[in-house]
């Protein structure tokens, strides 16, 4: 199995991203991706706007692919997220998949992941982040009208990724459309493309309600066979009954809530050979923690490999 760095925290001394999504830059940014290989990392995961968003340009994109390719972890996936069926936001949400495989035929990515999230509609539906008894955006909010301008947009773009050796991978994410297994697979079928398949984000699915809709394994054993892309984070659960809302703490693989041994080999028995994206820790040391969670991996992997 190959590992992406997702990472969900770029600080490294000098440079000070906090919880951002940016890589380091000048000199400190070759020491950072030295540090990122070493940990087993195949390649990185960045957001178009990494590449100038909107604004980008075939060059710079080429010259910033090659410094990471260079450094032994290129650009393999590219996130551009937003829904496509709120009719506030479709538009923009589309051109944005659209630069993103763009850019992604420029540099020879593999992936453009979607999330296909979307604000309220106003603020008295806005449940906020995540851990609510409802969710706002969810698939048991839409309609199927909603799925099916979702799913044409879906099909139109993959046709564009697919000829540009590209997939796009649809994560499964709170706010969505697709935020669980069923909806994903509704979608997917719906949007009956080559090019188009599922990213099974089980943290995601994890932390959305204040209690989840569905196991992680029910979900891992639905998806497996529809993925080609596999973001993976790890929570423990705090359920406070007396608020109805849940609080959800990021961990290393190995020591949370979902049993990714469990979701390992339901993707390995679904011959599952793209990448497992590890989304990194957001506090602390972040390189020492997702040390860990690659580590943690191979041993699973190894061990099944001898079952």
């Amino acid at each position: 199995m190959k590992f992406c760095y997702a990472f969900r925290r770029g600080t490294f001394y000098p440079f000070i991203a906090g919880q951002g999504w940016n890589i380091p830059a000048g000199e400190t940014r070759s020491k950072y991706l030295g540090r990122v290989k070493n940990i087993g990392f195949d390649g990185i995961e960045l957001g178009f706007e990494s590449f100038g968003g909107f604004d980008a340009a075939e060059q710079e994109a080429k010259e910033l692919q090659k410094e990471l390719a260079d450094a032994g972890v290129p650009c393999v996936a590219i996130r551009a997220g937003g829904g496509l069926s709120q009719p506030n936001v479709a538009s923009k949400n589309r051109n944005r998949l659209e630069k993103a495989v763009e850019i992604g035929g420029w540099i020879g990515a593999e992936i453009v992941n979607t999330a296909l999230g979307s604000p309220p509609r106003d603020e008295t539906v806005n449940t906020g982040p995540n851990g609510e008894p409802s969710s706002h955006g969810s698939s048991a909010q839409a309609t199927e009208e909603d799925f099916i301008r979702t799913a044409n947009v879906l099909h139109e773009v993959g046709d564009q990724a697919g000829s540009l050796g590209l997939d796009i991978t649809v994560e499964v994410h709170q706010h969505s459309i697709a935020d669980n297994s069923w909806s994903a697979l509704h979608l997917l079928d719906l949007t009956d493309s080559p090019h188009v398949f599922a990213n099974p984000d089980l943290g995601n699915i994890l932390w959305t309600y204040e209690i989840p809709e569905e196991t992680s394994e029910d979900a891992i054993t639905a998806l497996a066979p529809h993925s080609k892309y596999w973001h993976s984070k790890n929570l423990h659960q705090v359920h406070i009954p007396e608020l109805d809302h849940s609080y959800y703490i990021r961990v290393p693989l190995s020591d949370g809530d979902i049993d990714y041994r469990f979701a390992l080999e339901a993707m390995t028995e679904a011959n599952f050979d793209g990448y497992m994206a590890i989304e990194g820790a957001n506090t602390g040391d972040q390189l020492y923690k997702d040390r860990k969670s690659v580590d943690y991996v191979n041993n699973v992997l190894a061990e099944l490999d001898g079952a």
